[in-house]
């Protein structure tokens, strides 16, 4: 009786869907029978959910947002495939995240108390971390990963395949197709970097140590004539062994798009 009470009754919910009954849905919206939705998340008017999706907790989805549609993807013919979306993320309108394919891991994952703003897009495959922000129609094509706590600004976009570190920065209208490497900003057609997010790393927590280590790193790899792989063992020899810097020479050392230089 509860769950009813807090569904609007021109909402359409499949009865198979689970739904915890602290959760509200709006008039309106539509939730198919893979749906899984867990406690205290609210659904908007005219919100669409389908496709084996599960949605953790205190999840809020507003109005005409498409959540676990099937894949832009021509090779996609129906297989089984799922998306996954943690606790305490917001999904603002006309946003869409995508199931996954065959073709991928068969899963997108979206982590923790990340912002989609209005018309951002996640496609099929791509894992978002925790603590991101898409802001308004940011769009990831498939199979992108996006570390946690990295911005996207408005408009931007990142090209398949492609990896934007934690604590990274895209500037809004930014295009980008190689890797953005962790705790940097890259801006432009075709994106390059510009600095590092001090900001960013200043907000979470950094420590002027680590910072520095970080500049000091940046210096080395992109700013330094030195090749890359020279670079790399320079930086190992000089920083390695923290573990901001350990990300970051994992980062660089496993790029296969290439690195946003």
């Amino acid at each position: 009786m509860a769950q009813a009470m807090r569904i609007h009754p021109a909402a359409v919910v499949h009865p198979e869907a689970r739904l915890h009954e602290s959760v509200e849905v709006g008039p309106f919206a539509v939730i198919g029978p893979q749906v899984h939705i867990g406690a205290g998340s609210k659904v908007g008017p005219h919100a669409v959910i389908e496709g084996d999706t599960t949605i953790g907790e205190r999840n809020r989805i507003f109005q005409f947002a498409s959540v676990g549609a099937e894949p832009q993807d021509l090779k996609y013919a129906g297989e089984a495939t799922r998306l996954l979306i943690g606790d305490d993320n917001l999904i603002r309108e006309f946003t869409t995240l995508h199931i996954g394919t065959s073709g991928g891991a068969g899963l997108t994952r979206v982590g923790n108390k990340n912002l989609f703003m209005a018309y951002s897009h996640v496609a099929h495959d791509c894992t978002v971390g925790s603590g991101c922000v898409l802001a308004n129609s940011a769009a990831l094509a498939g199979h992108v990963e996006v570390g946690d706590h990295a911005i996207l600004g408005g408009l931007s976009a990142v090209h398949q395949f492609t990896r934007i570190g934690k604590h990274a920065f895209v500037a809004g209208g930014a295009m980008v197709g190689m890797d953005v490497p962790p705790y940097c900003t890259a801006q432009g057609d075709r994106a390059e970097l510009v600095g590092l997010n001090t900001v960013g790393l200043s907000r979470h927590g950094y420590t002027e140590e680590q910072i520095g280590r970080i500049k000091d790193a940046y210096k080395i790899l992109f700013r330094s004539k030195l090749g890359l792989n020279e670079a790399l063992s320079k930086l190992q020899a000089e920083h390695g062994g923290h573990p901001e810097i350990d990300y970051l020479l994992d980062f660089v050392t496993h790029s296969q798009r290439g690195l946003t230089r």
